[in-house]
């Protein structure tokens, strides 16, 4: 049984992006669910469904659930995984929706990552992988490393070069001057990229994701529901998860080569459409090279050629495949994959403002691509005709 279409993001809602809220996360978790709520002109006592994911820096739905006076959750997940199951838990409420499980359910990432639970820190206790054991003597633990492995295989094995890395940044700030939410609006240069202090080579400050306190919200319900509310209904016309092996596996003996690559046929295929077909995307950006392996492994481009791709001007807006048109995790913020959902949402709204790729139809919204822990999710959302 399918649900293509059968189900739609209602409503979004977030909060400032910001070094420092100053505030809970169960607060900025409350402010960005009454939000996307009042977004969709849905009062708090129809919701009764809460969907989040974390790796324990987060709100409970429970706590959340009490806080905004919910006596009955009918339907609550609280995934474990970051940002690979970003995109996981709003598939899973559609399919509770579907199902008639819960009529309102509200996708949640609420975190403090830059003043209270930093992404990547060494302070905190060691990942519960089998491969910690092999990296923990040589001070081998952060994304930034692990990804600097993946970039440099594919540097090495297809000539991608540092420049070509440099250009998916100087375009996603492009791309953030035109975003109030931004972090960062000051539009850079190839020349400002490389001055930038090396963070793990080939990794420098540009490449990397923001560190950031915020939350973000989307409200999941029926089609039918949606078309009552306040806005286009945009529909879910694919959403899929998967795993495959994690970027130590023997298994897996190409680095160049993301979970990504096996899922997106499946995806596709739910939403009933091709990579051709796709206006715009929101492709998980914690690094520069997180956005290239997707181009080539969601079928934009040939593997190996990503770099020529983003270096054509393609991804930009105006391009053939604007890419993360809010700045993404590199210049917005990171809400750890989220945000890349509210704001494929806006676009297929038509209400992004200087930055609305026009006649916007399709749009692709992807998790982290598998690198790491193996796992991958993604979503295909259309506007409603």
């Amino acid at each position: 049984m399918s649900i293509r279409d059968q189900v739609a993001i209602a409503g979004i809602g977030c909060t400032e992006f910001s070094k420092n809220s100053g505030v809970s996360t169960l607060t900025l978790g409350t402010r960005a669910i009454l939000a996307a709520l009042d977004d969709a002109g849905v009062p708090p006592s129809e919701l009764d469904g809460l969907a989040t994911f974390r790796v324990g820096d987060s709100v409970l739905p429970a706590i959340l659930a009490q806080a905004l006076g919910i006596k009955d959750l009918k339907y609550y997940i609280d995934q474990f995984g970051g940002g690979s199951v970003s995109h996981s838990i709003v598939g899973q409420a559609a399919l509770a929706v579907h199902a008639g499980i819960a009529d309102y359910v509200v996708c949640y990432r609420a975190l403090n990552a830059r003043s209270e639970f930093r992404m990547g820190g060494t302070g905190r206790p060691l990942v519960d992988a089998v491969e910690t054991q092999y990296q923990a003597p040589y001070g081998y633990f952060t994304p930034p490393q692990q990804y600097a492995m993946a970039a440099r295989a594919h540097m090495e094995r297809y000539g991608t070069t540092q420049a070509q890395l440099g250009q998916i940044a100087v375009s996603q700030r492009a791309h953030a001057v035109h975003n109030e939410r931004a972090l960062m609006r000051e539009a850079i240069t190839l020349d400002d990229y490389f001055a930038a202090r090396w963070v793990v080579e080939p990794f420098r400050l540009f490449d990397c994701c923001l560190e950031t306190d915020a939350a973000v919200a989307v409200l999941v319900t029926s089609t039918e529901r949606a078309r009552d509310l306040r806005h286009t209904p945009v529909l879910i016309s694919g959403a899929t998860w998967g795993s495959g092996q994690t970027l130590y596996s023997n298994e897996q003996p190409d680095p160049t080569l993301t979970a990504s690559a096996n899922m997106a046929p499946r995806l596709f295929e739910m939403a009933g459409v091709s990579a051709s077909e796709i206006d715009l995307a929101q492709l998980y950006d914690c690094f520069t090279y997180s956005v290239l392996v997707q181009l080539e492994d969601y079928g934009f481009c040939k593997k190996g050629e990503g770099g020529p791709f983003v270096e054509s001007g393609a991804t930009a807006l105006g391009g053939s495949l604007p890419i993360n048109t809010h700045g993404g995790f590199l210049s917005e913020g990171y809400v750890h994959g989220l945000n890349h959902v509210y704001e494929a949402v806006s676009q297929l709204r038509h209400g992004a403002g200087p930055r609305q790729v026009e006649g916007a139809e399709v749009a692709l919204s992807t998790a982290q691509a598998g690198y790491i822990s193996g796992n991958t999710s993604a979503l295909v959302l259309r506007r409603d005709a």
